[in-house]
C-alpha cells in the first residue's frame, strides 16, 4: 500500500497575487493544486495569516474542498533534523509546479537522496 502523499501550500503570491487591495489568482497553481488532489495528494493551506485567512482564501478561489485542512505557517519547529536535511522534502516555487504529477515529485525527492 503507497503512503499518503502530503502537500502543503501556501496562500499568498503562490495562489492568488496581492497587489494592493486587490486579489489576483494564479491559474496555473489552482489547476495545480486541484489536479493534485485528483491524483490523490492529501493537501494542507497554510499561511502566516493564519488558518482562518487560509481557509477563506482556498474558499473565495474554489479550491476549498482540496483541503484537509487549514494551518497558520510555524514561527517556531522543534525537530531533531534541520529542514533542509528532511530527506523526503522538496521546496518548489508556484513557477515551477505547472503541470508536475505526484509521481514526478516522488523522483525529485529520490533524486535528492
Amino acid at each position: 500500500m503507497n503512503r499518503p502523499f502530503y502537500v502543503y501550500v501556501d496562500v499568498d503570491e503562490t495562489f492568488v497575487r496581492n497587489y494592493g487591495t486587490k486579489r489576483i489568482p494564479m491559474p496555473h497553481v489552482i489547476e495545480h493544486v486541484k489536479s493534485l488532489k485528483s491524483q490523490g495528494a492529501t493537501l494542507y493551506c497554510w499561511s502566516s495569516g493564519g488558518a482562518e485567512y487560509a481557509k477563506n482564501s482556498a474558499e473565495e478561489f474554489g479550491i476549498l474542498d482540496c483541503f484537509e485542512g487549514f494551518l497558520p505557517k510555524p514561527e517556531v519547529m522543534l525537530d531533531d533534523m534541520k529542514v533542509s536535511t528532511w530527506s523526503n522534502l522538496i521546496e518548489l516555487h508556484p513557477n515551477e509546479c505547472p503541470d508536475k504529477t505526484i509521481d514526478e515529485y516522488k523522483e525529485l525527492i529520490i533524486s535528492k537522496k
